[in-house]
């Protein structure tokens, strides 16, 4: 049996909860909440590879840890 990953702070239980939250989730609302995520000033949102998401999550990881 694998083991499985979870972010820092992060637990099965809580991914699962996660996931509900997404389906149950009516579209305009998560609309609101994608168009409120890009008004934080000194983000960016973009559309990456999906091959490339790797690299990028450990960059942002080695970001977030300085």
């Amino acid at each position: 049996m694998t083991k499985k990953k979870f972010p820092p702070g992060w637990d099965e239980a809580r991914v699962k909860r996660f996931i509900a939250h997404c389906d149950e989730q009516e579209e305009d609302v998560e609309l609101a909440e994608d168009e409120a995520a890009r008004q934080h000033s000194g983000q960016t949102v973009m559309v990456v590879p999906s091959e490339l998401v790797p690299a990028v999550r450990e960059l942002i990881a080695k970001h977030s840890s300085r």
